[in-house]
């Protein structure tokens, strides 16, 4: 995986991520300009009328009213504001308005508490937490999302690839992206949606084309059945895992929890929580709430042997 990226919308890598950056930038030049005039005139009477009188009973002219100061702070703000906004409405209706080709990558992006279903429907591929596409050099190839939520208000955000989208219940928005740049970005949850919000992070893979394409594979194909790993593979399906978890091949086929088929081809645990060594893997089987306070996936109780076990199996989940 590549160097992951600093997130920031001043550092765009995807279509709409530039056009959000460019509005930003006129944005923050008027209100930069506003804020030069008022702390210039600020400091000009702290300085000009800052010193005692030299007669202090001596009463300061008295101004009762002025039309023009009146109209000036009250048209001037009213344009101001008026050319933001359709400035704003026009960028908004630029990113809006693409329409989606028929070749386009479609990604379904589901929020749970706290963790992200990863589906692609036309591929189907189903992961978590980690959003793997080509990207759009010679050829422009954008990725199209439909976000979702089955729980709470969630947020779906990438700085650097696009604006922020709301997954809200039983409602279905949309928002794509058109990286320029191979790389890896990360992204967060956005709105606040519960005790662990601020662990919901996701992560952008952007391949060359080529990459994609072995990934896709990779992904398609199931895992390979070990013999050495069997006594670990009968204690998951065994185990209360298959009521949540799904791992094509074996009777695990729940939908609470993440997809677990290519659990060890993705660099984090628990959305962020962890990096997904064996080591860490082990320690998030024995008790996920310690790496992440009111998980809804509950400590195994297993003893060692059967964490030794179970973790052996799942080590060959690639």
């Amino acid at each position: 995986m590549t160097p992951v990226q600093t997130p920031s919308i001043f550092a765009p890598v995807s279509t709409p991520a530039f056009a959000i950056r460019e509005l930003s930038f006129f944005v923050l030049g008027i209100t930069a300009v506003i804020f030069v005039i008022v702390a210039g005139f600020a400091i000009y009477t702290l300085i000009r009328f800052g010193r005692r009188p030299a007669n202090p009973d001596l009463e300061p002219a008295q101004v009762y009213g002025s039309k023009q100061i009146e109209l000036a702070w009250t048209v001037v703000p009213f344009l101001i504001v008026v050319v933001l906004f359709l400035v704003t409405a026009r960028y908004v209706w630029g990113i809006e308005r693409r329409a989606q080709p028929a070749d386009a990558l479609e990604i379904t992006v589901v929020g749970n508490q706290w963790w992200w279903e990863i589906r692609y429907p036309k591929l189907g591929i189903v992961t978590a937490n980690e959003i793997h596409v080509p990207v759009a050099d010679a050829r422009p190839t954008p990725t199209f999302f439909t976000i979702q939520s089955v729980d709470v208000a969630h947020s779906f955000w990438i700085p650097q690839l696009a604006g922020k989208m709301d997954a809200i219940p039983n409602k279905t928005n949309r928002v794509w992206i058109e990286p320029r740049q191979v790389g890896t970005y990360v992204g967060q949850c956005a709105e606040y949606c519960g005790l662990q919000h601020a662990l919901m992070l996701l992560v952008v893979v952007v391949h060359p084309k080529d990459e994609f394409q072995a990934w896709v594979a990779a992904q398609q194909t199931p895992p390979v059945d070990q013999a050495t790993v069997t006594a670990g593979r009968q204690l998951f399906s065994s185990l209360a895992c298959i009521n949540c978890h799904t791992v094509r091949g074996t009777g695990g086929n729940g939908v609470f929890g993440p997809d677990l088929t290519h659990l060890m081809s993705r660099s984090t645990l628990g959305a962020g929580a962890a990096r997904n060594t064996p080591e860490n893997l082990r320690a998030w089987v024995k008790d996920p709430g310690a790496f992440k306070t009111g998980a809804l996936m509950p400590a195994m109780k297993l003893d060692d042997t059967q964490l030794d076990q179970l973790v052996a199996y799942l080590v060959t989940l690639r």
